[in-house]
């Protein structure tokens, strides 16, 4: 299966606290018909060192969007905070931590955000898993005061100025 626009590309890392959730979006995701890439890890490891697992599934996340191929990101650990932090520090990433169902959506809605990051250990996998739902399909507004101020944060992020 390929990526469409109602189904991107997903592409999933995780840390050791978020596998059995990561495994469970895999199979659940690629049977609705999402093209879900596993970025690891790939074996339980407790001592794990999850940065690179999440830097590289935000970088598979913006190559492919490069590339014109409609894609997302989900990063999972166990609060998803450092998770979120691993992947934002990738050009062309906006990462947000979703907590409930109204900030998954206004991730996508207000932000673009092209990655989603999501605590395991604070969620049950039902909870997470409709998280994770609502992120993937809720659309950009393309809001024009959504769209100047994702402009900004990208003009900083390229440049390093603050545009007023």
């Amino acid at each position: 299966m390929t990526s469409s626009p109602a189904f991107p590309r997903v592409h999933i890392a995780t840390d050791h606290a978020g596998m059995e959730l990561s495994a469970h979006l895999v199979q659940h995701l690629s049977a609705k018909g999402y093209e879900v890439v596993d970025h690891g890890p790939k074996a339980y490891d407790a001592q794990d060192d999850y940065p690179s697992f999440c830097i590289n599934a935000a970088l598979a996340v913006v190559a492919d969007q490069q590339a014109g191929v409609h894609a997302l990101g989900i990063v999972l650990g166990g609060s998803g905070n450092g998770e979120q932090i691993a992947a934002n520090k990738v050009k062309g990433v906006r990462a947000a931590l979703a907590w409930n169902h109204s900030t998954a959506v206004l991730a996508r809605e207000h932000n673009d955000a092209n990655v989603v990051a999501v605590g395991g250990r604070q969620h049950t996998v039902a909870e997470a898993t409709g998280l994770i739902e609502a992120f993937l399909a809720e659309p950009f507004s393309n809001d024009e005061r959504h769209v100047r101020r994702i402009g900004k944060i990208a003009a900083y992020e390229s440049t390093g100025e603050v545009i007023e």
